[in-house]
C-alpha cells in the first residue's frame, strides 16, 4: 500500500459515520452495501476494504442491486456535472453520432427487457466495446444478467474505493 493510500484509508477510517456513509454513497448507491462496509470499519489495509466490498456485493438482494443500479446513468449519457460518471464513460465521449445513437437505442431496448439501465464497468472501454457488450448481454436471461451486473458493480466499486483511499488525508 502506498503512503497516499495508507493516509487516505486512515482518513476514511477516522470519518464520522455520516461522512463515511456519504463517501460510500458516492461509490455505490446501495444502502445495504454501505451499511456492511461501515460495520466493518476500521480497515487495516485497502485490500481489506476491497474484500469487504466484494463480500457485501455478493450478499445484495435483487432490491439492493436495483438500488445500486439506480445510481448509474445510462452509458453515453453521464450525469451533467458529475466528474465520476464522465471519467468512467470517457470511451463514449469521442464516439461518433452514429455510435451514440446506436447506444441510445440499445440502452432503451436493454432497459425495456430488464427494467434497469445497462451497467458495465466502462473504465478503459471504448464506445465500440460497450456497444458490443450490450448487444451480447441483451440475449441473457434476467437471472444471468443480474449476476453479470453484480460482477460489474463490484468492479466499479473497487475502482471508486481505490480512488477514495488514494485521496490524501
Amino acid at each position: 500500500m502506498t503512503s497516499t493510500s495508507a493516509s487516505g484509508l486512515a482518513r476514511f477510517n477516522a470519518l464520522e459515520e455520516s461522512s463515511a456513509r456519504a463517501e460510500l454513497h458516492e461509490a455505490c448507491a446501495s444502502t445495504a452495501w454501505a451499511r456492511h462496509l461501515l460495520a466493518a470499519r476500521p480497515f487495516a489495509t485497502a485490500e481489506d476494504l476491497y474484500a469487504a466490498s466484494d463480500a457485501a456485493m455478493a450478499r445484495l438482494s435483487a432490491e439492493d442491486l436495483a438500488e445500486a443500479m439506480a445510481g448509474h446513468p445510462p452509458i453515453g449519457r453521464p450525469k451533467p456535472g458529475d466528474p465520476t460518471s464522465s471519467r468512467e464513460q470517457a470511451g463514449m465521449a469521442g464516439a461518433g453520432e452514429d455510435l451514440k445513437a446506436e447506444m441510445l437505442e440499445l440502452n432503451l431496448a436493454y432497459q425495456e427487457k430488464f427494467g434497469h439501465v445497462f451497467l458495465i464497468c466502462a473504465t478503459g472501454r471504448t464506445g465500440e466495446q460497450m456497444r458490443d457488450a450490450v448487444k451480447e448481454r441483451i440475449g441473457n436471461s434476467p437471472e444471468q444478467e443480474r449476476e453479470i451486473v453484480r460482477t460489474e458493480l463490484g468492479k466499479i466499486n473497487r475502482i471508486r474505493l481505490n480512488r477514495l483511499v488514494e485521496q490524501d488525508a
